[in-house]
């Protein structure tokens, strides 16, 4: 049946997203490049799926490998995240990034589950081990319209996955600190909507911070974990003057998820929605 998972809303907001912002921002994307992170994300989660379930069938259950779904559409997002969000000059740093960001959710994890988002480690070892990865935060521009339809389509699924909490302790924590820094400065009112009104910020809000398998389980932790990385932004794009403060905020938050989730007891997600299989998926889903 089309569409009956949550995460076909996701694919086909995060195409439509990339279709538009191609046909009316005009960016400076190469379709070739867009075909190497779909394919090697793909391509990297049916060999290591592969190879999770062999090594589960030949060290046992408590091995590190453990049998493995081949779980197409996670691949297929964080592909076409990538393609939204990283820029280069060369389709091997496209590649190393696709790469990097599914072998992370296998490799990096503890208790089954992993704890970087796999699109922005891909960005983040992108922009650490090549000299051509960039991200434009600016790309959307600051029209009116693309806010309003990201935050309907990331609405909508942040209602169905109940993330809706750590969107909106984020961009709280955020607004209101720029709210404070511009009174301070007395700046007028339009600066700060200028930068609040940002369409790369509203889909890291969104679509990327909000992912419910890297992120903390339980509501408090999450708030509070949201809440921080907000903070960390506020600081490095306003005193280090770094564009990409958001992905490296959440890449140094990343793993106190597991501190989060051992004080702050509470069931895992899981996109499974028959409760009777949930408790299997959950050793399985990556």
């Amino acid at each position: 049946m089309l569409l009956k998972d949550i995460r076909d809303y996701q694919i086909l907001f995060l195409s439509l997203f990339l279709i538009l912002g191609i046909g009316t921002r005009d960016w400076t994307l190469r379709p070739e490049f867009i075909a190497v992170a779909i394919a090697t994300c793909l391509a990297t989660q049916c060999i290591l799926s592969l190879v999770k379930r062999q090594g589960g069938r030949g060290q046992g259950e408590d091995s590190f490998l453990v049998p493995s779904p081949l779980n197409i559409r996670s691949a297929l997002i964080t592909a076409l995240g990538l393609s939204l969000l990283l820029r280069a000059d060369h389709w091997t740093t496209i590649a190393l990034a696709a790469a990097s960001a599914i072998a992370s959710k296998f490799f990096l994890q503890v208790n089954q589950k992993h704890f970087f988002n796999p699109g922005n480690f891909g960005i983040i070892t992108a922009l650490v081990f090549t000299s051509d990865a960039w991200v434009s935060p600016g790309q959307w521009g600051e029209d009116w319209w693309y806010g309003l339809l990201f935050a309907g389509t990331g609405g909508m699924i942040l209602q169905r996955i109940g993330r809706w909490d750590t969107t909106a302790a984020f961009l709280g924590a955020y607004s209101l600190l720029e709210a404070i820094r511009n009174f301070w400065l007395g700046w007028t009112w339009d600066v700060y909507w200028h930068r609040l009104m940002s369409g790369s910020l509203l889909l890291f809000a969104l679509f990327m911070v909000t992912d419910p398998r890297s992120i903390p389980n339980a509501r408090i932790g999450r708030v509070i974990w949201a809440a921080s990385i907000a903070i960390v932004t506020f600081v490095l794009r306003n005193y280090f003057f770094l564009p990409t403060a958001v992905f490296w905020a959440l890449f140094m938050f990343a793993p106190l998820t597991i501190l989060f989730d051992i004080f702050c007891a509470a069931p895992r997600f899981s996109w499974v929605k028959n409760e009777s299989t949930v408790t299997s998926q959950l050793l399985k889903e990556v």
